[in-house]
């Protein structure tokens, strides 16, 4: 047999692996648990988002089952105006009446003051203090802001909820001289407090991560660092920086004890900021204490938790298709 066959022989003989050591054995199957553990917490938490899902819109679902609920909160009582005496508010929240009122639109006009306000206030200083912090701060006094910031997020909302029911209430009806010392304004107030500290740590960890290569080449280009700052650094870090107003904006119209204790919990319709205020997270806290369980009005409280739950998951849709487009046009369309 000559050179060339033996070395073809050779070549498709199949390769015989060695054998492994007991201690590699042991060494691949602790790999394999620590593997298999991380799959499962990661797929634990996917399960029980979607078992809240489930457990939620069972009990919203005997709305639309039901005719005793039906008939006392279609959704025509709960979104269209209603025939009532006159000088009567055709949209009213008083399911537990003789003649229960379950319109939704009173919920929808508190919730959207109370998270347009804190938003207004918690974005502006959110991203501006991560830019700050990020690009101009000196390290020392970096250092410093950070954790005195991100220590806000630790304070337990109910705390909150009693500083702007003590101070703020006060102090904001006296400066823009409102008739009501609980409206809309303070519970906006005291969710921006809230959510300040997610805004303003997400940004500035974008910020942080833009490559300094761009900061370099802005300034090799004739840039002011405070050009550079706000036409280079803060479009490259648009994509992070739009997912904290996301989260912040989840926590904001989910947020429970400081909108109770600080916007009067009123259901009236009034585009005012100085008057009060009911939103859809604080019905669910107020009343669910209380409601009898199976009846519609507990129906409903479900129904409002699916509600915030859909808000949430549209907002998150736009946000990630907003930040792919984003993405696609700083990186010339290859993304």
């Amino acid at each position: 047999m000559d050179r060339h066959a033996i070395m073809e022989q050779g070549l498709t003989q199949p390769l015989i692996a060695p054998a492994l050591s007991p201690a590699a054995r042991r060494r691949q199957l602790r790999e394999k648990v620590i593997a298999g553990f991380i799959t499962l917490m990661a797929f634990t938490g996917i399960a029980a988002l979607i078992l809240i899902i489930i457990f939620v819109a069972k009990e919203a679902l005997a709305l639309f089952t039901e005719p005793e609920a039906r008939h006392e909160a279609s959704l025509s009582k709960m979104f269209l105006a209603q025939d009532v005496a006159p000088g009567k508010p055709p949209f009213r929240w008083q399911p537990v009446s003789k003649i229960p009122k379950v319109s939704m639109i009173p919920l929808f006009v508190g919730t959207l003051k109370t998270t347009a306000v804190s938003m207004l206030v918690a974005v502006p200083l959110g991203v501006f203090g991560a830019l700050f912090a990020a690009e101009f701060a000196p390290r020392r006094l970096r250092e410093l802001l950070k954790p005195v910031i991100e220590l806000l997020a630790g304070i337990p909302s109910v705390v909150l909820g009693f500083f702007a029911l003590m101070v703020m209430s006060t102090v904001v009806k006296e400066a823009l001289g409102f008739d009501r010392p609980l409206n809309a304004m303070v519970a906006g107030l005291g969710l921006a407090l809230a959510i300040v500290p997610v805004i303003f740590t997400v940004s500035e960890d974008a910020l942080t991560a833009v490559p300094r290569s761009y900061r370099e080449a802005s300034l090799a280009l004739g840039a002011t660092p405070w050009e550079t700052a706000w036409k280079v650094v803060l479009p490259a870090a648009a994509p992070g920086i739009l997912a904290a107003c996301v989260l912040g904006f989840g926590r904001a119209i989910g947020e429970t004890m400081i909108v109770l204790m600080a916007s009067g919990n009123a259901d009236v319709i009034s585009w005012s900021l100085g008057d009060s205020a009911r939103s859809l997270s604080a019905t669910i806290a107020a009343e669910m204490g209380e409601v009898v369980v199976g009846s519609p009005h507990y129906s409903l409280l479900f129904f409002i938790g699916v509600q915030l739950f859909i808000f949430t998951f549209v907002l998150n849709l736009m946000a990630s298709t907003w930040t792919k487009r984003v993405i696609r046009k700083l990186t010339g369309g290859a993304a």
